[in-house]
């Protein structure tokens, strides 16, 4: 069977410069591994063949890849960027239309900026490369062009002259071709260059030298980010935080400080939210419309409905569902529980494994106590209850619907609606028990003081 469109992607580097045991291109931006975006990008690029190419010092990356769905091949050992494309000949041997190289250490690509690429082959071009202008062109290939606004040649920085290395118009490493076409062109690629490898940079010339057309697509210098070292990571992540700041904002979002506010790939957010400073959304989380997130507050994998508030220094983790006008306030932890329409957990409480029903209300220091060294257990809170100030509910129990529980409580047993449940010793008083308390511990500190 023929498929129409291919994508190779390239991660066999060595990654040393990460100074990691995990390899390279599975460390994250945006809470997700950079071998992830890559592949998205190229389904998202109508990619319905693509192939990861790794390198045998990094098994994870193929077990990454397969998990991803990609085809995988190995490049072994490691001779270049051309020879890392031909290491995925076999796996594209019944692709005739168009391949695109891509790197999984560059995850900030986007589907619009690839899709330019593959127009310019549209148009009539046999090779198109993503070029871009950073401030500092370093090490960068150039990419060379003629009077008439073709791509002539690229040229590796080692190779480079004078007059090249002047040239500020630099090679992303990304490049498409029809793949028939690109694969021939790489049987003709040598290895006669200051590093003996086989560059992938290469075909450029050999395809002009048949008299077939090459161009340059213009990519923005943050969206073609390399990553090599953890410092270009945190670079990596900055230009990503940035990109989502700014599409929040204009999808209508209030971001207070939005310089501290921290997105993940997949954080989504409804207009009229109004997002204060220091807030952290991990992976998996969705807010509704007019919710408020208070300052200082961490959420992951979790939803907030609309009209919900959360914070300040909240935290929701995995599996919290926040119900329409529900309420988190400070200090309160919620984790894989659900709060109905207009629940209130104001502050110091934990709620864990929980179904809270709408308009109850948890008071401050409430514990739902979970978790008995084995299993965790459930707790099911009714609508309109009221749970007391310090109740510990010790699942599993289920506390009624209209049902109180006086502060200080432990549930161990359920509590039927509209009920009062009371579980507390009776106060006793000792009259002058204070003061006999301090007198012989001060009398025994001074016998000791004075041996």
């Amino acid at each position: 069977m023929s498929h129409s469109r291919a994508a190779i992607i390239l991660a066999a580097g060595q990654g040393t410069r990460m100074k990691s045991k995990t390899v390279k291109v599975l460390h994250s931006v945006g809470g997700r591994p950079m071998l992830d975006w890559s592949v998205d990008l190229a389904r998202k690029s109508g990619a319905d063949r693509i192939v990861t190419v790794y390198g045998a010092h990094s098994p994870a990356v193929k077990t990454a890849a397969e998990a991803l769905g990609t085809q995988t091949a190995l490049q072994d050992p490691p001779k270049g960027t051309g020879h890392a494309v031909l290491a995925a000949r076999e796996a594209l041997a019944d692709v005739e239309g168009a391949a695109i190289v891509l790197y999984a250490d560059t995850p900030l690509i986007t589907p619009d900026t690839v899709a330019k690429v593959f127009a310019a082959l549209e148009g009539g071009a046999s090779v198109a490369v993503l070029g871009f202008e950073p401030e500092d062109p370093a090490a960068y290939g150039r990419l060379i062009t003629d009077g008439a606004g073709n791509l002539d040649r690229i040229v590796e920085y080692k190779d480079a002259s004078e007059a090249e290395r002047a040239v500020r118009l630099v090679n992303s490493g990304v490049l498409a071709a029809p793949a028939p076409l690109l694969l021939e062109l790489l049987g003709d690629v040598g290895n006669d260059n200051a590093n003996g490898e086989y560059y992938l940079t290469d075909v450029v010339g050999l395809a002009r030298g048949r008299g077939l057309k090459a161009v340059v697509v213009k990519a923005e210098a943050g969206e073609v980010l390399g990553v090599n070292s953890r410092g270009d990571l945190a670079e990596a992540e900055a230009a990503f935080q940035a990109r989502m700041r700014k599409q929040a904002m204009a999808d209508g979002v209030t971001l207070v400080a939005p310089e501290t506010v921290f997105f993940s790939h997949d954080t989504q957010i409804a207009r009229d939210v109004i997002v204060e400073p220091n807030v952290v959304f991990g992976p998996g989380v969705t807010i509704g419309e007019d919710a408020v997130i208070h300052a200082f507050s961490h959420l992951e994998g979790a939803s907030v409905a609309q009209g919900a508030s959360v914070g300040p220094y909240a935290r929701l983790r995995p599996g919290a569902e926040l119900g329409a006008g529900a309420k988190v306030g400070n200090f309160v932890e919620v984790k894989k529980s659900q709060l109905g329409e207009g629940a209130k957990v104001s502050h110091l409480t934990y709620i864990g494994d929980a179904s809270i029903g709408a308009n109850a209300n948890i008071g401050a220091g409430t514990i739902t106590c979970n978790y008995d060294g084995y299993d965790k257990h459930r707790t099911v809170v009714g609508e309109g209850a009221f749970i007391g100030s310090n109740t510990c509910l010790v699942a599993p129990v289920t506390v009624g619907a209209g049902a109180f529980t006086g502060t200080g409580t432990i549930v161990t047993e359920n509590v039927e609606a509209d009920a009062l449940a009371l579980a507390r010793t009776p106060m006793t008083t000792k009259s002058g028990w204070a003061a006999r308390f301090r007198a012989a511990k001060e009398a025994r500190k001074a016998k000791k003081e004075s041996l």
